[in-house]
C-alpha cells in the first residue's frame, strides 16, 4: 500500500483549502464546497486555508477577490490566508523545467481548430489530444519554436516512469488511470501553468492534507496523482462531494448566471443562517444535491 496515500487523520494536522478563481461572483455551489472543506478542518482540529487562483490575468479582478473575502466572512467561515497563485509563477516554471529535463513534456503548436478537425467522436463525447506534435522531429520542433505553442505532458512516457498509482477518496482506494485524458496541457503562452499543474504544486506547497472538492473534479485527480508521483510530492486524502444542482439537474455555474452570494448579502439575508441550513440539508427552492 502507498504509505503517502494511507495516512490516518491526525487531530491538529489536518489542512484543507478552498481555492476559487476571482473571475466572477461566488454562488451557492461555491458556498457548499467551502462549508464542507471548512467544517472538515474544524471537526478535526485543523486549519482551513484560502487560495485565490488568479493565474488567469485577463479575467481575474481585484473586486472579485474582495467579494470572495466578504462572502466567506458573511457565511461565518474563518480561514488562513489568502495565498495568491499569481505570486507563485516561478514555482510553476521550475516544475515545468524539471518535467522538460525529464523528457516528459513537449511543445504543441496545434490550434484548437486543428485539433477539432483531426478528431472524430460522437457529439459531446470527451476526446483526448491525438498526439500530433508528439511525433515531430527535434529539427521540426526547433524550427517552429517561434510559433505560439503550449506544453503537453507525454502521458505514455509519464505513466511508464511512474508505474501503478492510487489515492484514497473518502477512505476508499482508487486506482489512478489518467491515460484516457491523453497528453494534457501543462502550460500555455497566456497561462504559465494549467489548472492541473498549478493546483498540484499549490496543494503541496501549502501542506494540504485533505482536499474537499466537487465530484466534477474527480477525473482531474487521476492526472494530479500522476503529477504528484513525477514531481515527488505528497498525496493528500481526497473527499469529492456531490454537487448542488439547479433546475433540470444542471450544476450551478458562473457562466450560466447562477445567483450570487453577493446579491443575497446585499439583500440582507443572514449568511450564517444560510450556512447552517446548508449543513442541515435544507436547500433553497429549486436546488438539489446531485446523486453520487
Amino acid at each position: 500500500m502507498d504509505r503517502k496515500t494511507a495516512r490516518t487523520v491526525s487531530p491538529g494536522q489536518v489542512r484543507t483549502r478552498f481555492a476559487p478563481s476571482p473571475t466572477g461572483a461566488l454562488h451557492l455551489g461555491h458556498a457548499w464546497s467551502a462549508i464542507l472543506s471548512h467544517d472538515f478542518a474544524v471537526t478535526h482540529g485543523g486549519t482551513f486555508l484560502l487560495r485565490i487562483e488568479d493565474i488567469d490575468g485577463t479575467r481575474s479582478r481585484p473586486d472579485h477577490v474582495a467579494g470572495i473575502l466578504d462572502d466567506l466572512a458573511w457565511l461565518g467561515l474563518r480561514f488562513e490566508g489568502p495565498v495568491f497563485q499569481s505570486e507563485r509563477l516561478a514555482s510553476y516554471a521550475a516544475a515545468l523545467d524539471r518535467l522538460r529535463a525529464m523528457g516528459l513534456v513537449y511543445p504543441c503548436f496545434c490550434t484548437r481548430a486543428e485539433i477539432a478537425a483531426s478528431l472524430s467522436a460522437p457529439h459531446g463525447a470527451a476526446v483526448a489530444y491525438p498526439g500530433t506534435c508528439r511525433r515531430l522531429t527535434p529539427a521540426e520542433v526547433q524550427a517552429r519554436m517561434g510559433e505560439p505553442h503550449c506544453w503537453r505532458l507525454d502521458m505514455a512516457r509519464a505513466l511508464a516512469l511512474a508505474g501503478p498509482l492510487a489515492w484514497f477518496d473518502h477512505g476508499r482506494r482508487v486506482e489512478a488511470d489518467p491515460a484516457p485524458q491523453g497528453d494534457v496541457v501543462l502550460a500555455r503562452k497566456d497561462a504559465p501553468a494549467s489548472y492541473h499543474l498549478a493546483v498540484t504544486l499549490d496543494d503541496a506547497a501549502q501542506g494540504v492534507t485533505d482536499i474537499v472538492r466537487g465530484v466534477d473534479l474527480f477525473d482531474a485527480t487521476h492526472v494530479h496523482r500522476l503529477l504528484q508521483a513525477l514531481l515527488g510530492l505528497p498525496t493528500p486524502r481526497y473527499h469529492h462531494h456531490p454537487l448542488l444542482t439547479g433546475p433540470g439537474g444542471r450544476r450551478l455555474a458562473k457562466r450560466d448566471g447562477a445567483p450570487s452570494l453577493a446579491a443575497q448579502r446585499v439583500a440582507g439575508q443572514d449568511g450564517r443562517a444560510l450556512a447552517d441550513a446548508l449543513r442541515r440539508g435544507e436547500l433553497p427552492a429549486g436546488l438539489s444535491l446531485a446523486k453520487p
